[in-house]
């Protein structure tokens, strides 16, 4: 851009000598926190190379128990080996490309801030897909529902509103029913429930409700310990979609176990070859994973709305 220029006075007249400054800093975009590896279990990580391949899980039988008195034949069980099967049948992918000429000439590093950046989509999409499923009907106890799809409890303080911290306690109760363990529960709601919950007239909120100076950025975890049982995450994938309460704003917020649902993720392959169609560098990834429910009477999910 040239600068103004008196009447009358050429020297210089195009302005040619203004130099175009570009800055080495990148303007990144806001990147939401991915909180599935956190809730899941990941066990079966390690055994998964390609796409398509399987794990069989083996499911602890379930042994009867009989009254007995003196002298009665006792007859052994058989044992069952029912075994739950995790596959790995999803995969996304990216590509891009850098002409020699813009690599050359630019001022970043292309390849790397967006291979960065094609690691990241991937990641959120994950997330994303692995909480849809978890919050899907059949994944889920039907008893372990608060809510319905087509009536959200409403959230809040006013007559008739149950607050943030009812709901998890009611939460806490449903799978105290389910015989599930206390130890290693979750819940996960977006940044509105949390929001409500920060307004809950409560000292244990004030002692409770502030997280630690690491894990937020990491994994959405938003309490520094637990509460009413659970560890709480925030995170803007929950799939609010699910709700179809047409009187309100429905959301979804889901909550379990550790052990309920299990992930086998893995990075296959991030590649870089040349275009055989231009003089370029050709980057892609592609990411495979599978996930299994594999104790439905562990999750539950939360059809809500504010009041």
């Amino acid at each position: 851009m040239a600068f103004a220029r008196a009447a009358g006075y050429n020297n210089l007249p195009n302005g040619n000598f203004v130099p175009v400054i570009y800055s080495q800093k990148v303007l990144k975009f806001f990147r939401k926190v991915s909180v599935v590896e956190d809730i899941t279990n990941t066990d079966y990580f390690g055994e998964i190379e390609n796409f398509g391949d399987t794990v069989q899980i083996i499911q602890e039988p379930v042994i009867t128990v009989t009254p007995y008195q003196r002298g009665t034949v006792v007859t052994p069980q058989d044992l069952t080996d029912l075994e739950t099967t995790l596959t790995v049948d999803h995969a996304n992918s990216f590509a891009f490309k850098v002409d020699d000429i813009e690599n050359k000439q630019s001022h970043v590093n292309w390849e790397s801030m967006s291979t960065s950046s094609g690691a990241y989509a991937i990641k959120d999409t994950y997330d994303s897909e692995v909480l849809t499923y978890t919050a899907t009907a059949g994944n889920f106890n039907s008893s372990n529902v608060i809510g319905t799809s087509s009536a959200s409890q409403v959230v809040g303080f006013k007559a008739g509103s149950m607050s943030p911290l009812a709901i998890l306690n009611r939460a806490n109760r449903l799978l105290d029913i389910q015989n599930v363990p206390t130890n290693d529960r979750w819940f996960v709601a977006n940044p509105i429930f949390w929001e409500v919950m920060g307004d809950e007239n409560s000292r244990l909120m004030e002692a409770f409700f502030t997280g630690d100076s690491k894990s937020p950025v990491r994994n959405g975890l938003v309490l520094d310990g637990e509460i009413r049982g659970f560890r709480g995450y925030k995170s803007n994938n929950t799939p609010d979609s699910l709700n179809t309460d047409s009187s309100h704003t429905g959301y979804v917020a889901i909550f379990g176990h550790m052990s309920a649902i299990a992930t086998a993720s893995q990075i296959s392959k991030t590649e870089a070859f040349r275009d055989p169609d231009s003089f370029a560098d050709v980057v892609r990834g592609l990411h495979m994973y599978g996930r299994k429910t594999l104790r439905p009477a562990a999750v539950g999910v939360v059809y809500w709305a504010l009041n």
